[in-house]
């Protein structure tokens, strides 16, 4: 019998819709880049993420939760639940929470967020785009000083940021982690190729290389498939290998996106096609990939 594959998944989400308020998954649902998530409107616990991966005949040996969307003011009592579950269960081993910086309360929810000791990061979705299909948030967030003041006060908690931003953004990114060099930021999504025409790829490698000139910024190869609903081994193919070859692999993760990518794929099928992707890679690069990247940023 074949052993399973060990992972630290460097991106994964749990909800429990009694509990935290989810406004993105409850009725009316939204319809976004992601398209219907009815599917996935319903409570995701611990035992329901271990079951897909081990369906998927992965071991999650550690797990990186990312805030899930929860309404704003829920996002303490989500960190909440989440250590909770961590000195009962183990799982998650570093908590991404949520905060939204600009806010004049941003400071001392910061100081609570890191009351909990496997908080190790921040994330704010940033991705702004003129289409209203498409955008996240009414503004571009990275031009806006109040927020970029509210970044500021991350170093003194030391603690990252999950940057989840479009391709148009990571210009302004990279001159934000260039003034923040000792704040660790960590791209989502393999930088969310959303325009796949050759501009829009043109667009989506250059500001990868900006943002890999940076060296407090790494990045994690996830959620591909929000962006490639009919998605296959080989579409994925390019963007994989091109941003280990960008980035590197001492700076490059995986990360699943469920129960998300769960609208596209089972979790084996995506671990599969990474796997096969870098079966080129050296033992010491698919050493970094699957497990110790996550492991040192993060610091699990």
């Amino acid at each position: 019998m074949t052993e399973p594959l060990t992972l630290v998944d460097a991106h994964m989400h749990l909800w429990d819709l009694g509990r935290i308020r989810y406004p993105w998954l409850t009725p009316p649902l939204p319809v976004g880049i992601t398209g219907d998530v009815s599917p996935i409107a319903r409570n995701y616990l611990l035992d329901d993420y271990l079951c897909d991966a081990e369906e998927g005949a992965v071991r999650a040996l550690k797990v990186v939760h990312v805030e899930a969307g929860a309404n704003p003011a829920d996002a303490l009592a989500e960190t909440r639940w989440l250590q909770e579950l961590a000195d009962a269960r183990g799982f998650p081993q570093a908590i991404v929470a949520h905060a939204e910086l600009e806010k004049p309360d941003a400071a001392a929810l910061l100081e609570r967020h890191r009351e909990h000791r496997n908080v190790r990061g921040i994330r704010q979705i940033l991705n702004w785009h003129p289409d209203p299909a498409k955008t996240y948030t009414p503004r571009d967030l990275l031009a806006d000083e109040a927020w970029q003041a509210g970044f500021a006060r991350l170093a003194r908690h030391e603690l990252s940021f999950d940057l989840q931003i479009y391709p148009a953004q990571m210009s302004a990114a990279a001159r934000l982690a260039a003034r923040h060099p000792n704040t660790p930021l960590i791209l989502n999504h393999t930088g969310m190729p959303l325009e796949k025409d050759p501009a829009g790829l043109a667009a989506w490698r250059s500001g990868m290389r900006l943002l890999a000139a940076q060296p407090n910024v790494a990045v994690k190869i996830s959620g591909l498939a929000m962006l490639d609903w009919r998605w296959s081994t080989e579409s994925l193919r390019p963007f994989v290998l091109e941003t280990l070859e960008i980035f590197g692999a001492a700076r490059t993760m995986l990360g699943s996106n469920f129960p998300v990518d769960r609208l596209f794929g089972t979790y084996g099928q995506f671990i599969a096609a990474y796997a096969q992707i870098l079966g080129g890679a050296s033992a010491a690069e698919r050493a970094d990939l699957f497990a110790r990247t996550a492991e040192r940023i993060y610091r699990i």
